[in-house]
């Protein structure tokens, strides 16, 4: 089941994909609306179930909000070693053009799509509503995922055969990932610190990449409301599962 639903995400990066190409006019309202959903599902669904099952506090705190945190700044500093954002803004203002750069930040992005798959089939070993629910944050954020893939190679000179290239195995990443866990099980205790430290990775993918980007050229009331949209659905669907 989880490796079904990871074909989800592999369409829909090539979604994305395609859209970088073709389609660009409302993507920032697909954006919104991607990172109110994964907002709600770390704080509705990834982080109660952490909590719930991570075990013991550490020096005080939570083990579950300190592998949140550990997720969150370990996603600030990769991003940061990688340049990836220097990458694409650099794509935006045409600054430079250097093929490897475009290149390697596209690599990082099948990297992060891999864990992407990783943590899909993980959530399927709680639960199914568990596996479902992060499956659609993953599914809806690997839209931008193919849209930035694709734009990054481009942008910085490589041809249209390696942008479509890496589009391809950055949409093949989350089955890989999602395939690769059906080869152990994890344990739950581990499982549920593992869920604490990908709801701190997929905030800082919502709040420092995909928030922003909707709202960098347009910064419209209707971003903001698909935002508050994507989150309110997450809070019915998380709750109507748990009845």
């Amino acid at each position: 089941m989880a490796v079904l639903v990871a074909l989800g995400s592999f369409v829909m990066t090539l979604v994305g994909g395609w859209t970088a190409h073709h389609v660009t006019d409302r993507r920032h309202l697909v954006l919104g609306f991607a990172g109110g959903l994964m907002l709600g599902v770390v704080g509705f669904d990834l982080l109660p179930e952490a909590l719930h099952g991570a075990g013991n506090e550490i020096y005080g705190v939570p083990a579950a909000l300190l592998l949140f945190v550990a997720g969150f700044l370990v996603a600030h500093i990769v991003e940061r070693l990688l340049a990836m954002r220097q990458a694409a803004h650099g794509a935006q203002e045409g600054e430079e053009q250097v093929p490897q750069v475009g290149l390697g930040a596209a690599s990082a992005m099948v990297g992060h799509s891999v864990a992407d798959g990783v943590a899909i089939g993980a959530s399927f070993q709680v639960s199914s509503t568990m596996g479902y629910t992060v499956a659609l944050a993953v599914i809806t954020h690997d839209f931008a995922d193919g849209f930035n893939t694709y734009t990054i190679t481009r942008a910085y000179g490589n041809a249209r055969r390696k942008a479509l290239a890496m589009v391809g195995a950055d949409a093949l990443a989350p089955v890989v990932g999602a395939a690769s866990t059906l080869l152990f099980t994890i344990p739950a205790q581990a499982l549920a610190c593992y869920l604490g430290f990908f709801g701190g990775v997929l905030l800082y993918i919502a709040a420092a990449e995909i928030l922003p980007e909707a709202s960098h050229h347009h910064p419209a009331r209707t971003t903001l409301l698909c935002t508050i949209v994507g989150a309110a659905l997450m809070w019915l669907v998380i709750g109507a599962a748990g009845q």
